[in-house]
């Protein structure tokens, strides 16, 4: 089996999402590469989309006039960084079989056999150990709201089994720290924080929709779910439906903490940016789309400044 997928990888390596010769193959021993991989230490975006919602958070539950709780903001930077290795590890382990069949996926460590199963149990044990003592630091509000955000890691893999929608459960998963920002800082939750929540749930439909574009065709092939998928040629018009959702319900959540003018002007250079990428993705090339999803890292960074900014010119 093995021997099959290193052949199948070696086959794909120029489809496959794992390129050779990065930092991780320049600086770290031959042992550690595989752990680094199957943390997707050599993809930063995927850590910058589930932190932003915690940044935002944080910086919007602070007082008028003040700046977000530095302190905190690296707490949850780090937690950020482990709990998404210990998602994507949960998730190679449930899809290993699927992945082997996928050329983006195939030369991942799990479906190619440079990791076993039992390493990888040991591996997450280790990113959750790690995990906990930051969440420990934080207030009791945020540390149970940090535990229920488990029940989302584990189940989100299998979505892509079970409904057209696996996209919906990872904005459930990936903006839970716009809930755990706001509890860190006030040991409570309020409206504000909810309907952020809400909004980055629908941001998440939106660029992980264009991701899934990436792999229509292997996941038609093996029978794997998801919107890109579900709405095909209407694509478009949904994700326009999804950047307008969540840009009235942020809106609403800056509405509700009372936040300064200034963020409200960002909030339309960010609509700006979600109709760019709405009507200019190319759904049916894997670079591009993977370009744009990419690109939602301004989204994150363009409403962070926004809120610091309404925070301190309250």
């Amino acid at each position: 089996m093995t021997s099959a997928r290193n052949n199948q990888s070696t086959v794909d390596q120029s489809a496959a999402d794992i390129k050779a010769g990065d930092w991780i193959d320049r600086y770290l021993p031959a042992s550690a590469r595989p752990y680094a991989r199957l943390a997707r230490l050599d993809r930063p975006i995927g850590t910058w989309l589930l932190l932003f919602p915690c940044w935002w958070s944080i910086a919007l539950a602070a007082a008028p006039g003040t700046w977000p709780d530095f302190r905190l903001m690296i707490l949850f930077g780090l937690g950020a960084l482990v709990m998404r290795g210990a998602g994507c590890t949960v998730n190679d382990m449930i899809d290993r079989d699927i992945d082997a069949k996928v050329a983006r996926t195939a030369t991942r460590p799990l479906a190619s056999g440079q990791l076993s199963l039992s390493q990888a149990w040991r591996f997450l044990g280790l990113q959750l150990g790690i995990g906990l003592v930051i969440l420990l630091q934080l207030s009791w509000t945020a540390i149970w709201l940090g535990v229920a955000s488990l029940v989302l890691v584990a189940v989100y893999p299998t979505m892509k089994r079970i409904t057209w929608w696996p996209q919906a459960f990872l904005g459930l998963a990936f903006n839970w720290g716009a809930l755990m920002g706001w509890a860190a800082m006030r040991d409570e939750l309020a409206w504000a924080p909810v309907l952020l929540y809400a909004a980055g749930i629908f941001w998440t439909l939106s660029y992980d929709t264009i991701y899934a574009h990436q792999d229509k065709s292997d996941d038609a092939l093996i029978g794997v779910k998801s919107t890109a998928l579900r709405l095909g040629a209407q694509t478009k018009t949904w994700l326009l439906g999804f950047d307008a959702a969540m840009l009235v319900l942020l809106v609403a959540a800056l509405a509700a903490a009372g936040i300064g003018w200034i963020a409200y002007v960002v909030v339309l250079a960010l609509a700006a940016h979600l109709l760019w990428q709405a009507a200019d993705v190319d759904l049916d090339d894997p670079r591009d789309c993977l370009a744009k999803f990419r690109s939602n890292r301004w989204i994150g960074w363009i409403l962070l400044a926004g809120i610091v900014l309404g925070r301190l010119w309250a």
